[in-house]
């Protein structure tokens, strides 16, 4: 097993800054303390830099199998870990859907060959396969994600019996996307009336409202509320929706938790103009009054996880009217740092960062052993520079689709190095070819 030793680091963990060293040994921290040596070690000197516990999104799309023009899981890891996130959890909506354990076995038989990153993978429940629900190892697969606004294929789950059996019957986590689909359709033909297929790109938060958005989401709650069920809400969008969510007990005792991701914390309908339909996703990206909101939520607690909801697609593919426009965009590589440029800002602490991106994915998705820096748990770490300005371009873009909704912004900070178990998997702007990734297991 190699051994790792890393110098003079300024960790930030459970709510803490505090200088230290950190040994690794194999995939492990074996000891995290001051003055720490070790004969044989590797030394590796932070010099000061930030430490932090790997990232773990929970809500990405990367693409395979079925639409890998857009992305695959080895190209959306690589970029994943460029930037700081050491864990993922990829989405069903792929071609196949997940929604067969088969084809959810189908996928980490390709992600153990392939990934950068740890991996899981969300089972997708459907109208029709409650029985194939029920077979699931709740301990090696991170939960059930329900699409309750509309989706690819058959992933729409609009029949409210079978949406009930499925909150009955599974202890996993119930991941949501909420929207109202007879709302949004409603809304659709008011403007394709008006428009024709060209709708103009500001239109699309109407069409995807803040009603269809809120009645989604306390449909979701009230089930969930009334069957005892554990749900996690995905991307919300509105501020309307952070009320229906409380921060008075500690999260491992929360039933109904939410997320919110990255586009909806930087983005307004003011963006619209410059960024057309490269910064369109499903739910839409709403007002400033509700990204403040958002904000507001987040940091008080309503809010437990920052996520990307990472979703490539082509440019060639973005640039088509309003109706034939895919939703969704890259995010994995340039999420920290646009977290990271919000607290050089002001509007958030760095414990804060790595409570909503590290510690409480762990927490909430019951992770073993990752999402903190501590003695005996997995060595998936990220150094970052403070105070090291970049520029997002073409030429540093890892995306499969090269493109990015922060193109032209200028970050205060960087990522320099990842290490995805104990394995140094990104070097100052260098890949290792060696891929140390390994499925995550949960606590359950």
């Amino acid at each position: 097993m190699k051994t790792i030793l890393i110098k003079n680091a300024k960790a930030v963990n459970e709510g803490k800054q505090f200088e230290t060293d950190v040994l690794i040994k194999g995939d492990h921290i074996e000891k995290v303390g001051k003055d720490i040596s070790h004969e044989t070690a590797e030394v590796i000197d932070l010099n000061g830099n930030l430490l932090l516990p790997g990232v773990i999104d929970d809500q990405v799309h990367f693409r395979e199998p079925g639409l890998t023009h857009k992305g695959t899981i080895a190209t959306e890891s690589r970029a994943a870990i460029a930037g700081g996130i050491t864990s993922f959890m990829e989405q069903p909506n792929t071609n196949p859907q997940t929604t067969t354990i088969q084809k959810l076995e189908e996928k980490f038989a390709v992600a153990s060959d392939t990934a950068f990153a740890n991996y899981s993978f969300l089972f997708g429940g459907t109208n029709d396969n409650l029985e194939e629900l029920k077979k699931l190892d709740k301990k090696s697969c991170s939960g059930v994600k329900l699409f309750l606004g509309s989706s690819t294929g058959n992933m729409l789950v609009d029949n409210e019996k079978v949406l009930e059996q499925i909150f009955l019957n599974t202890e996993m986590v119930i991941s949501t996307h909420c929207e109202d689909e007879g709302t949004i359709r409603n809304n659709l033909a008011k403007y394709l009336n008006e428009f024709g297929d060209d709708i103009p790109i500001k239109y699309h938060p109407i069409i995807r409202s803040e009603e269809a958005c809120y009645l989604s989401s306390s449909k979701a709650i009230a089930l969930a509320k009334k069957t005892g069920a554990r749900l996690h809400v995905f991307h919300l969008s509105t501020g309307k929706e952070t009320d229906l969510f409380t921060n008075d007990i500690p999260l491992k005792k929360k039933k109904i938790t939410a997320e919110v991701c990255i586009h909806h914390l930087w983005f307004s309908d003011e963006d619209y103009d410059e960024k057309g339909t490269l910064i369109k996703w499903n739910p839409a990206v709403k007002t400033k009054t509700d990204k403040e909101e958002l904000w507001k939520a987040l940091l008080d607690d309503r809010i437990d996880v920052i996520a990307t909801d990472h979703a490539p697609h082509t440019l060639q593919e973005k640039d088509n009217p309003y109706t034939t426009a895919p939703s969704g965009g890259p995010l994995v590589q340039h999420a920290l740092t646009a977290m990271l440029q919000k607290q050089n800002e002001g509007l958030i602490s760095l414990e804060q960062i790595v409570q909503k991106m590290c510690h409480n994915p762990a927490l909430l998705f019951d992770i073993e052993k990752r999402g903190f820096i501590k003695e005996g748990y997995y060595a998936d770490l990220v150094e970052v520079a403070l105070n090291s300005k970049w520029q997002v371009k073409k030429e540093n873009i890892f995306y499969k689709c090269e493109w990015s909704p922060f193109e032209g912004i200028t970050f205060g900070s960087q990522v320099r190095r990842t290490f995805v178990n104990g394995h140094l998997a990104f070097d100052n702007g260098s890949f290792s070819e060696k891929k140390n990734a390994k499925r995550l297991t949960f606590d359950r």
